[in-house]
């Protein structure tokens, strides 16, 4: 049987390397070369997927913990998945630049606090 807790921990390590890898594609470029390059704005929609996804396996009971908005999480992986052509780029832009930085702390916090050594 599989370990629920650590199935989590193993999801949250996954959704920590995946902001991490966001923030080294789109460090120091603008958003019209985020637009404009294909294989960069598709391999950070990769990465929100990959989010989104992870975050389904994580135990509720430690999410409700945090005060963040974890469906959006959720919603906006079955976006991509369900209705790529509606992605606009201009808005991932802006979720990077501003929704990424909570999300990644509140990762980072639940990490340290509930998976203490």
């Amino acid at each position: 049987m599989k370990d629920k807790r650590q199935d989590s921990f193993e999801r949250l390590k996954h959704i920590q390397k995946a902001i991490l890898e966001i923030e080294r594609f789109t460090k120091s470029i603008s958003v019209n070369k985020f637009i404009q390059t294909d294989i960069l704005n598709n391999a950070v929609l990769f990465q929100f997927s990959v989010i989104g996804e992870a975050i389904n396996y994580v135990e509720k009971e430690i999410l409700i913990k945090y005060k963040y908005p974890w469906f959006k999480v959720r919603s906006f992986r079955n976006l991509i998945a369900h209705e790529y052509y509606n992605v606009k780029l201009e808005a991932v832009w802006l979720i990077i630049n501003n929704d990424l930085p909570e999300l990644k702390k509140n990762i980072d916090a639940i990490l340290k606090n509930e998976f203490k050594s």
